[in-house]
């Protein structure tokens, strides 16, 4: 059985939520995406109980592909009314001075349009550059826009805690955080994940499996071949945290916790993200079928304590990547904000 959590009252996920970042145009770096195979793997992950799935505006082609898939449901078991589509609302860093209550309404309208569905289930804010003035005004838009009941729940992503926390104490309705959070990048264990556990706020967890970086195939490897744009973040965070000898170390580590469970070393890593207090769900990247396949065998075991802590242990041995989450990406010269697009709304 997949497992769910309710994010409000009446308004339930599954804690296994499909990541479609990796669908968007410019993420493979071989352009070896068939979505085909693609849309079989939608279908089966919804047809399994993994009906939560999450995009976003910036996501280049996905929230029109998720709107055929959609389309696709209507004539299936499965219907557009027992899935959860999760997008976001990230102003272009070009534009963020000009974003009024008009052009928030405009990019919903589009993301409603693309997607087919008459209310956006979930809309995650993020905003560039907090020396850009308008957060806080932007986040009260899509307030009103939830009134208008073309929201039906505002989260956010990629705050960092002083930010969010502005949000809450100014009374913005948000029911989620989504934030990067893996055995390699533990920033959210500093202070966030506690802030939000007081105020409820649970994490929806992106990179839990690290661009595929948490797999047998890596064990014993001297170095990277990489494939993907997540690849690149990701090895960045290894060579900042574990470096590439404790990397094979937590592998060796993993793969003996997964045998003892018959699963693979990525179910494990999604385990201990799940298992961590004030974590609602675990974002998970689908690319092809054999993904959706696999996804299930996440709820197939449990970890138990002494096996947890044996991998808290480990972790508790090596830095943890400085500043708050998404700190560094922010930062002006930063080799983590090198690869990040901030201009992808208007393209």
């Amino acid at each position: 059985m997949v497992e769910r959590f309710e994010l409000t009252p009446g308004y339930s996920i599954s804690r296994v939520i499909n990541g479609c970042w990796q669908l968007s145009a410019g993420h493979s770096l071989k352009n070896d995406l068939d979505k085909k195979d693609v849309m079989r793997a939608l279908h089966t992950l919804a047809e399994s109980g993994f009906t939560t799935f999450d995009c976003a505006d910036i996501y280049t082609g996905v929230e029109e592909f998720l709107g055929e898939f959609g389309r696709e449901l209507k004539s299936g078991g499965v219907s557009p009314s027992d899935i959860q589509i999760h997008t976001k609302y990230v102003p272009d860093i070009n534009l963020l001075s000009e974003v009024d209550y008009a052009y928030t309404e405009k990019i919903i309208d589009r993301s409603l349009t693309r997607l087919g569905r008459d209310v956006l289930d979930l809309v995650q804010f993020h905003w560039w550059d907090y020396d850009v003035q308008g957060c806080l005004e932007t986040a009260g838009y899509l307030s009103k826009l939830r009134d208008k009941g073309k929201i039906r729940n505002i989260g956010v992503t990629n705050f960092d805690t002083a930010h969010f926390a502005e949000l809450i104490e100014a009374g913005i309705p948000v029911v989620s955080f989504q934030s990067q959070y893996s055995v390699f990048d533990r920033r959210p264990e500093k202070k966030l994940l506690d802030y939000c556990k007081s105020r409820n706020v649970p994490l929806l967890c992106y990179g839990t499996i690290s661009g595929g970086f948490l797999a047998e195939k890596w064990i014993g490897k001297a170095s990277a071949d990489l494939e993907t744009r997540s690849q690149v973040k990701y090895l960045q965070v290894i060579e900042d945290t574990l470096g590439w000898d404790g990397y094979q170390e937590l592998l060796m580590l993993l793969d003996k916790t997964a045998r003892k469970h018959d699963v693979q070393i990525a179910h494990v890593a999604a385990k201990y993200i799940l298992s961590q207090h004030g974590v609602g769900a675990a974002i998970i990247g689908v690319r092809n079928s054999k993904h959706a396949e696999s996804n299930a065998r996440i709820f197939s075991f449990n970890l138990d304590e002494a096996e947890i802590k044996q991998i808290k242990d480990f972790l508790d041995n090596y830095e943890i990547v400085d500043g708050e989450p998404f700190e560094q990406e922010r930062t002006v010269g930063s080799k983590y904000r090198s690869i990040m697009k901030m201009n992808l709304n208007e393209e």
